[in-house]
């Protein structure tokens, strides 16, 4: 964990009747998505996700936002209201809820019933507050009004927090599909009347900020999944994320036409399609849905298999078939569908299951070949009709990496927003709004909190360098036996070596340069077993470096006899 931005003090104390707000997490990245609010001391919370690792962060489950800046305050906050339910918004709530278990969760019908899920897992109990887009509800000193959004999740909200400092719009992740699936379009209505009341600052989602016109609405993958099917030969194994609703009913929708059963794969996967189904979110014919063992014992063109893993996830279900370590064996004439977009850093894994799929014989679609995946964030197109209909007085790019921020900035510099009235924030980074005006007023300390297995926060950036170095390296390790009266070695020096890529015989060469090191160090009546330790190190590391041009991790061992 780090302080980001030395050069920026603390902040000083809020203004009196100022609003102040703090992102944890969400900016200048995609994932861990999580703002704090502070009006008259009282916090409000919106959001509170987790990132996923990448391949540099070895042995790392989850990045959760760093909650430091909330110590001695989490009685403060009044509750935390959930834009939607994806794992950049929600998945750090666990972790949130181990502080404070009563905090009180604010969200729409199908996001609570995907938290309670999840938080079951935790065995936790949340306290819930279902609201529903048009309504307001008033949380302390924030009076709350629900937008509807079009993402690719139902039930997606945008949220109007109003105080004495004025007037926030925070989007959450949207778009503004013309032609949703379950009818439920984006608020342009309440944006504009908002607009009109005076926005004084509008937090938009900035991930789609570089692509030019507007998404692509989701009917039109409806007649490509309808071609693909039409020519399956054998099954049709559809991967994509265990929330998109949307994308799994048309995959139903399409089986129900092609005669074909459907089974799902991946726990997450069964749970949240069982609840999206137990609330009417997901229409599933009668005898259409068969558990895996039923599917493993019908025709192959009779079936239809939807699961995870749509980002090559080592350990998810699709990752496992391509390797050939999943009960579901690919076989030649298979289809596989990738319905889903790539996330920044995620290429290599995806394409490496995308080319262990193809080996093994199967066709495999995906959105870089056909149309069967749409973005659920919206585009330049419809981030300058948000930022013309709000007018607001000031402007804050969040959710996405820096390249984003900034594009969506010079959107809100295009569409009259004053170049002095738009904040481009970092993580850790605090903004006041007082007297209509948002302006950076210092920084707080915000890093990366890793889950190592049941580990929170216990791994560190110095362990993950040690890591890496281990995994692309290898180590060296060397086993010195003194004698403790005269500092003299015993016998020669013990050294073995793992993942290095050095033969253990060549150590034979440096066993002359650590005797002669030890042997100086004896003269000079160094007995300290660290700093002979260091010795060994320098001896050791300098004569890999100069004959093998690599830098494993050396790692002298001292024993006194």
């Amino acid at each position: 964990m780090s302080h980001p931005h030395p050069e920026l003090p603390l902040p000083p104390p809020l203004a009196e009747g100022g609003l102040r707000l703090v992102a944890l997490g969400g900016l200048g990245e995609i994932g861990r998505n999580m703002t704090v609010f502070e009006y008259d001391g009282r916090l409000l919370i919106v959001d509170c996700g987790v990132l996923f690792p990448e391949p540099d962060q070895p042995g790392v489950d989850l990045i959760l936002p760093d909650f430091r800046y909330l110590e001695g305050r989490f009685d403060l906050i009044d509750a935390v209201v959930l834009t939607h339910a994806h794992e950049d918004h929600i998945g750090a709530l666990p972790y949130l809820l181990r502080e404070r278990a009563d905090i009180p969760l604010i969200g729409s019908r199908l996001t609570l019933a995907l938290v309670r899920s999840k938080l079951t897992e935790h065995r936790l109990i949340p306290v819930v507050n279902e609201v529903a887009e048009g309504t307001r509800q008033q949380v302390g000193p924030f009076d709350l009004e629900f937008l509807s959004v079009n993402h690719s999740i139902p039930d997606a909200l945008a949220v109007a927090i109003r105080t004495p400092a004025g007037l926030i719009l925070h989007t959450g992740d949207f778009k503004m599909d013309q032609l949703p699936m379950d009818r439920r379009l984006t608020d342009i209505g309440g944006f504009a009347r908002l607009g009109a009341d005076g926005v004084d600052l509008l937090m938009s989602d900035s991930t789609n900020a570089e692509m030019p016109g507007f998404v692509v609405s989701e009917r039109e993958i409806a007649p490509v999944l309808d071609q693909v099917f039409a020519g399956a030969e054998k099954r049709v194994i559809v991967a994509c994320f265990a929330s998109h609703v949307h994308r799994v009913q048309q995959v139903l929708d399409a089986a129900e036409k092609h005669g074909r059963k459907v089974a799902f794969v991946g726990r997450s996967m069964v749970r949240n399609m069982g609840v999206a189904r137990d609330l009417g979110y997901l229409r599933v014919p009668g005898g259409m849905l068969v558990d895996m063992r039923e599917a493993e014992e019908m025709r192959p063109q009779d079936v239809v298999l939807i699961s995870t893993g749509s980002q090559g996830e080592p350990m998810s279900a699709l990752s496992r078939m391509a390797g050939r370590d999943h009960p579901i064996r690919i076989a030649e004439g298979d289809t596989v569908i990738l319905a889903s977009s790539l996330i920044p850093g995620n290429e290599t894994a995806v394409y490496r299951v995308i080319n262990g799929l193809t080996r093994l014989g199967a066709r495999v679609v995906h959105k870089g070949s056909s149309l069967v995946h749409v973005s659920g964030h919206a585009h330049a197109g419809e981030l300058l009709f948000v930022l013309n209909v709000t007018k607001p007085g000031n402007f804050m790019p969040i959710h996405g990496e820096w390249r984003h921020l900034r594009a969506h900035a010079r959107l809100a510099a295009l569409s009259g927003v004053p170049e002095h009235n738009i904040v481009i924030a970092d993580d850790g980074v605090v903004v006041d709004l007082v007297d209509g005006q948002a302006k950076i007023s210092g920084s707080v300390p915000c890093g990366y909190v890793y889950v190592d297995g049941l580990s929170v926060g216990e791994v560190t950036d110095e362990q993950l360098k040690d890591r890496r170095i281990l995994g692309e390296e290898g180590f060296v390790s060397v086993v010195i036996v003194l004698d403790s009266t005269s500092g003299k070695m015993v016998a020669q020096p013990e050294i073995h070596a793992r993942g290095s890529g050095i033969d253990e015989a060549a150590f034979r060469e440096v066993r002359p340069r650590i005797e002669e090191a030890l042997a100086r160090a004896a003269a000079e009546g160094i007995t300290d077993a660290y700093q002979i330790q260091q010795l060994v190190r320098r001896a050791v590391g300098r004569w890999v470096s100069d004959h093998y041009r690599r830098r494993p991790m050396i790692i002298p061992v001292v024993v006194e006899v």
